[in-house]
């Protein structure tokens, strides 16, 4: 299970960086080409993809794995 973050780069474009890694893993034009490819991540890791906003805030998370049904707390 890996998770992964779309985030803005600084330079006015976006990339997608997996949680604890020195490099990213790929960097876009637009968000919603780096959000799809997040999703595609965490999708095949059965991870988590946290969608951060302009402001570097979490705006977004979605979560591929196991949840325990119904959620806890």
């Amino acid at each position: 299970m890996s998770n992964y973050h779309t985030t803005p780069d600084g330079n006015g474009n976006w990339q997608v960086k997996k949680e604890g890694a020195k490099h990213t893993s790929g960097n876009f034009d637009t968000q919603k080409e780096a959000m799809d490819y997040g999703k595609e991540l965490a999708k095949k890791t059965k991870g988590e993809h946290f969608i951060h906003g302009r402001d570097g805030r979490i705006r977004e998370r979605d979560s591929y794995g196991n949840d325990p049904c119904p959620p806890r707390g």
